[in-house]
């Protein structure tokens, strides 16, 4: 792996972990804004702790060496969950700027998941 793929995939990773930390540690605090989202979405309120809960358990996995098979779950976890949100807002009919965070950390995700060096990936044998 050259050095600027691994440059770009930390980079990538590092701010997806942000992202989801963030978001994560969000979902798992009663926070009032949150829970009209999740209501103004349709979608029960202990969506939001298992949002939450799978996002830190998500990020942990990312971040430690090796568990190449759970971190693909992890990434698609993260790729699912996003899309989710995405395509959750434009079913209710939200404007564009909902969408941003949700594409964002598609993106993230996704870069992420691509530059991923040989050591950290899931082998077949």
């Amino acid at each position: 792996m050259t050095k600027r793929n691994r440059i770009i995939y930390w980079i990538a990773t590092l701010w997806l972990a942000l992202g989801m930390t963030a978001t994560g540690i969000v979902q798992l605090i009663p926070v009032k804004e949150e829970a009209e989202m999740m209501q103004h979405l349709g979608y029960p309120l202990y969506f939001l702790t298992l949002l939450g809960v799978w996002k830190l358990l998500g990020v942990i996995v990312i971040l430690i060496p090796k568990f190449g098979l759970l971190k693909e779950w992890a990434y698609a976890g993260f790729f699912f969950a996003m899309s989710g949100a995405v395509i959750s807002h434009l079913a209710v009919g939200d404007d564009a700027s909902a969408l941003f965070g949700p594409i964002l950390l598609i993106v993230l995700t996704v870069t992420s998941w691509y530059f991923t060096p040989e050591n950290r990936k899931c082998t077949s044998n």
